[in-house]
């Protein structure tokens, strides 16, 4: 009879001993990094990092790079990918790398705390919406004190005067989705023919082409252009936090906007970690330290309230962006070989 105790405790105890170290293995597997392809503006990036790092222990690598230069480089390395998630950047972007198979569905259970999973979600899974911003046009009000009877433009149409010739800056739509998304706008607007035709004359107008799509907001506060065409939220930050003489207007006949997504990216190395940082960027907690890490966009879950909602109140498109992350790869190409070049940007 003791004989059969002592085996039965024997057992437990094996079965305890196997069962830690399973448990150990298992914690074995857990990703100890991560590494973000990061597009937002810098200190942004630099804040997340910094957040999930003390959130969940996990390193993050991440490089910053624009939304068109962070396709190419997951086009580039699609047989080796570098990056476990792309965080951040328009939606078209995501919409044509999920046409390309770059990108892998997950079934995130914070879905649900999303304000609008139609408009803010995939419906295959592939990428989800974290922030919103809408596009608008800064002025130097230093440049319209020196030009007196000359306000700052209030429409597509008002880029077009010939006091604007040589004084608008924009980024490049093949590096920068602040760029394709007016590029789109103005074709879902006025048609394709007459936008096509617009964005010739528009391309003439500028003083010259950027890799980034914040950087018009900077270089037309510190003089070097009148006009930039910028998301609204980037331009708040160079009017409220580095104090730039500009002033922010919307076009009259409507203008578009971005969602900025996120998807895990197919083959990254960090799977795990991945699905962590996808889930966390879909929770309130998550979304509500944009504005300290100066990013103004607005949110796209539950629980956080807007930290400038006048940047919504806008006359906004019902912008396609099904439609233009389709035909992201045709238009980039069209306006770079018939238009503009893509050889010297600033």
């Amino acid at each position: 009879m003791r004989s059969r105790s002592y085996s039965v405790v024997v057992l437990l105890m094996l079965v305890v001993i196997m069962a830690a170290l399973s448990g150990c293995a298992g914690a074995a597997k857990k990703d100890t990094e991560i590494n973000v392809l990061c597009t937002p503006q810098e200190e942004w990036c630099q804040g997340m990092k910094q957040e999930f790092e003390a959130k969940y222990g996990i390193t993050v690598n991440y490089v910053r790079m624009s939304s068109g230069e962070s396709l190419a480089r997951i086009r580039a390395e699609k047989d080796n990918p570098q990056f476990d998630i792309w965080w951040g950047g328009p939606i078209d972007s995501f919409v044509a790398a999920k046409q390309e198979g770059l990108l892998e569905a997950y079934n995130s259970p914070n879905y649900k705390n999303l304000l609008d999973e139609k408009k803010y979600k995939d419906a295959d899974n592939t990428w989800a919406g974290i922030y919103v911003g809408t596009l608008g046009f800064c002025t130097n009000t230093d440049w319209l004190a020196k030009n007196p009877g000359v306000k700052a433009p209030e429409s597509w149409d008002d880029l077009l005067k010939p006091e604007f010739k040589g004084q608008i800056m924009v980024a490049h739509p093949s590096t920068s989705g602040t760029s394709y998304t007016a590029m789109a706008t103005v074709l879902q607007i006025r048609g394709e023919a007459p936008g096509w035709e617009y964005l010739k004359q528009y391309a003439g107008q500028m003083a010259q082409f950027t890799k980034s799509g914040a950087a018009p907001a900077k270089f037309v506060g510190q003089g070097e252009a009148a006009v930039g065409i910028v998301f609204s939220h980037d331009i708040v930050n160079e009017i409220d936090n580095n104090k730039l003489p500009l002033v922010l207007t919307f076009p009259k006949e409507g203008t578009g906007y971005e969602i900025g997504g996120m998807g895990i990216l197919k083959g990254g190395k960090h799977m795990q970690a991945a699905k962590q940082w996808f889930d966390w960027a879909l929770t309130a907690e998550a979304q509500a330290l944009g504005p300290k890490y100066k990013a103004y966009q607005a949110p796209t879950v539950k629980g956080v309230a807007l930290s400038h909602p006048e940047l919504l109140q806008v006359n906004l498109i019902d912008y396609n962006f099904d439609w233009a992350g389709k035909n992201k790869k045709v238009f980039v190409d069209k306006f770079t070989n018939e238009i503009a070049g893509a050889d010297q940007l600033k």
